[in-house]
């Protein structure tokens, strides 16, 4: 039985939309994971009046949409909240938006605006270009383990395999439909409406290769030349980096960069790929990971976890010796081993803590993980 959760960004909207003239709230994250289920959920308790539109659909493009929108929204009445869904898919969208919330500046009663979107590469562009000081930013997060958990009973081991997408948990027990579901209303509707949609590819089944490889090296590091060596195409390191960029800009991976002796990140070393959760791994294996592969998984899930918080997060590496992660925030600098099930050592770990001496070493495990990233 499907238990009803609020995630954490539903509560925090609520909060601030009660505030007196409150800011743009934008909500940001990955495709699936409960966005415009959260907003509509606070709007069905919501007391004053609202207009929800979503710009993923057949309409108009144009930044009139915006605009007669808007209006729509204030003739409900002068404090009506506009609830604009897929914001990134309308054109000049950011720049419609300021205008539009710059004029009613004066007014003693404004219309409260939430704005949602998925392709985070394109809407922060238009946030530090356009909206800047006017907005408040909501991150939504791939589901966790804790939160798969309350809501589905997904255990660690199924998390590990199966996790990330809520909606994906209904088809855990029959394979080939999870990985139905996973590829096309997931990964292919992300790569082909979320990205190809706005931007130019030049080779799109290039473009889609490059994915499943990216995602074929979870929570390792690996240099371009080597991503680029193993693509059916010519091509140079910078097309590889940019592909990577937009990957990341639609909340697939993210890129870690080596921790470097001036305690700032090394931009120049090769990155250690990290798939935002394991459902975007294990769906390249088929839905089947052997041990190893699910220490990898596992791995990359405390990478994804670690990402939530509010600091830096790296990797060092010093010839052979490795530590899977280095946070930083603050005065506090946290070096972290994974003991995920695989054979491994902690040579690295005690070689950074010899190099970095302030730092606080911390040995991860299955048992414990709730507990460390807890107090971190």
């Amino acid at each position: 039985m499907v238990k009803t959760i609020e995630l954490p960004f539903v509560s925090q909207l609520r909060e601030n939309l009660a505030k007196p003239r409150p800011l743009i709230q934008v909500v940001l994250g990955p495709r699936q994971v409960g966005k415009t289920t959260g907003v509509h959920a606070l709007l069905s308790s919501y007391s004053g009046t609202y207009h929800y539109v979503s710009a993923d659909g057949p309409i108009s493009k144009d930044p009139s949409w915006i605009f007669q929108e808007w209006i729509l929204a204030e003739s409900k009445g002068p404090s009506t909240l506009l609830v604009i869904d897929e914001i990134q898919k309308v054109e000049k969208w950011s720049e419609s938006i300021k205008d539009l919330w710059d004029k009613q500046a004066t007014r003693a009663e404004q219309i409260k605006v939430i704005l949602l979107g998925s392709s985070s590469l394109s809407i922060q562009r238009g946030l530090t270009e356009s909206l800047a000081g006017r907005f408040y930013l909501h991150k939504v997060w791939h589901w966790s383990p804790k939160e798969s958990s309350l809501a589905y009973n997904i255990s660690l081991n199924d998390y590990i395999i199966f996790g990330g997408y809520p909606a994906s948990y209904a088809y855990i027990e029959n394979i080939p439909e999870w990985l139905e579901y996973v590829r096309e209303s997931i990964i292919n509707s992300v790569i082909g409406r979320d990205i190809l949609s706005l931007v130019r590819v030049k080779s799109p089944a290039l473009f889609r290769q490059c994915f499943d490889l990216v995602c074929s090296y979870p929570a390792q590091e690996v240099s371009y030349n080597k991503l680029l060596g193993q693509l059916q195409d010519r091509g140079n390191t910078d097309l590889i980096k940019n592909y990577l960029e937009h990957f990341e800009g639609a909340f697939l991976i993210k890129q870690l960069y080596k921790y470097s002796s001036s305690g700032f990140s090394s931009k120049g070393s090769s990155p250690k790929l990290l798939p935002l959760c394991p459902a975007l791994y294990s769906v390249n294996r088929d839905g089947h990971l052997s041990d190893e592969e699910k220490g990898r998984s596992f791995e990359l899930m405390i990478g994804a976890l670690l990402l939530r918080k509010p600091g830096q997060l790296f990797y060092w590496r010093n010839k052979d010796a490795e530590v899977d992660y280095v946070y930083r925030y603050q005065q506090n600098l946290i070096a972290i081993e994974v003991k995920s099930g695989r054979v491994r050592n902690t040579k690295g770990l005690h070689e950074f803590s010899k190099i970095f001496k302030d730092a606080t070493p911390k040995i991860v495990t299955k048992e414990n993980y709730e507990k460390i990233l807890d107090s971190i």
